[in-house]
């Protein structure tokens, strides 16, 4: 499936500004103003100027929230969003309810504790990260994540992402039987998204650290419903006055 774009120009508007570009320049901005997020819950909140906010929105991290406090702006960041930035790209640190900044330790522990999967599911959305797409919640198709070759703005999404991880465990029940990947495959083809599985592979590693991401490999696969045309010899035009479909 190719990317959908939205309206005229959207392409050469993302060829003209990719987005590797756009999340270096986040990275560079967030060390020089030292940015600092607070711990809140299953999310973090940082408070940015309307510069550092441009940089957010464009790059796709977190959601801006509105507050009673006009001269403030906020974005709220989800937990793989927030690590993302803090360990695999170091330009933020966050700050628990003890009003101290927490380690990659730390807060690796206290994710886990909110998310017991969240160190597979951050492997996948830091996997995908590093390949440039842009990554957001699926919640709504009911899937992990959805993936943009570029800002949600200018184009459809291309892949609907399902996290599995090897071995039997409550990660793989949603596809056990055959109905559940049928009525995942369908939901797909009706909002034009490919189903992307990506399967993360421990390695017998544990989860202790934020070092064991290092030994954790993944395996893609896209799954897409069977088109009966393709098994057929002739597909040159119709036969007996019908219009083919």
């Amino acid at each position: 499936m190719k990317p959908r774009w939205k309206g005229k120009g959207s392409q050469a508007k993302a060829n003209a500004d990719p987005m590797s570009k756009i999340v270096s320049q986040l990275q560079s901005s967030l060390i020089q103003s030292e940015t600092r997020g607070l711990l809140s819950s299953c999310s973090v909140l940082v408070e940015v100027d309307a510069e550092l906010a441009d940089l957010l929105n464009r790059s796709c991290f977190g959601r801006p929230r509105i507050t009673a406090q006009e001269d403030k702006q906020w974005f709220q960041l989800d937990m793989e969003e927030a690590f993302y930035l803090c360990f695999s790209l170091k330009c933020l640190k966050v700050i628990g309810e003890d009003g101290y900044i927490k380690s990659n330790e730390e807060l690796w522990d206290y994710l886990k504790s909110k998310k017991p999967v969240f160190p597979v599911s951050y492997k996948v959305y830091s996997h995908l990260r590093h390949k440039n797409w842009v990554v957001r919640s699926g919640l709504q198709y009911g899937v992990d994540f959805v993936a943009y070759c570029h800002h949600p703005a200018l184009v459809h999404s291309e892949y609907a992402v399902l996290v599995l991880s090897e071995g039997d465990n409550d990660l793989n029940g949603r596809l056990r039987v055959w109905s559940d990947v049928h009525c995942t495959v369908r939901l797909c083809g009706s909002v034009a998204k490919t189903l992307l599985t990506v399967i993360v592979n421990s390695n017998n590693q544990g989860a202790n650290s934020p070092s064991c991401l290092e030994h954790y490999t993944v395996e893609e696969q896209t799954i897409t419903r069977w088109n009966p045309e393709r098994s057929r010899e002739d597909q040159t035009g119709p036969k007996n006055g019908t219009k083919k479909v």
